[in-house]
């Protein structure tokens, strides 16, 4: 992957489903911490789509792109054609599980700590943990979020 393509990138352990109760029939939150650096995640998924279970970990990756070449897209996504011009097929062909969405919240939390919420269609994702990990990750900035078990 180029690093011009991946803003975070960690595997999660699952600690729970809906830790605060669930609210929608079709969506799960799932709470876990980063193995690598300890981040923080809250995030809500589709899980008649892609059902997760606590315990279970996930890679995550956080992309300002699908393209491989790390060439800006206009945050659309077709299938047909997802490779592109380029042809040399999509980031999102990596992944089980795709998104992509606008960070809206980017606080300080002190402590070289930050808090980043995002949106994806609704659907909403808390990251917390080091400034120094997540400071490629832009206020206002969009952005995917691609998952795959393991």
């Amino acid at each position: 992957m180029s690093a011009s393509v991946t803003l975070f990138e960690d595997i999660f352990q699952i600690s729970s489903l809906n830790p605060e109760g669930k609210k929608f029939d079709k969506v799960n939150r799932i709470a876990g911490t980063g193995t690598s650096f300890q981040t923080s995640l809250l995030l809500d998924t589709n899980s008649q789509i892609y059902p997760l279970a606590a315990g279970e970990r996930i890679t995550l990756v956080l992309a300002s792109t699908l393209s491989l070449t790390g060439s800006p897209d206009d945050g659309g996504y077709n299938q047909s054609i997802a490779g592109g011009r380029d042809q040399v097929g999509s980031l999102a062909d990596q992944y089980e599980y795709v998104m992509h969405g606008k960070v809206f919240v980017y606080k300080h939390l002190g402590d070289g700590r930050v808090e980043i919420q995002a949106s994806y269609g609704g659907l909403l994702m808390r990251l917390e943990g080091e400034h120094k990990v997540l400071n490629k990750i832009q206020p206002d900035g969009r952005l995917y979020l691609l998952i795959k078990k393991g």
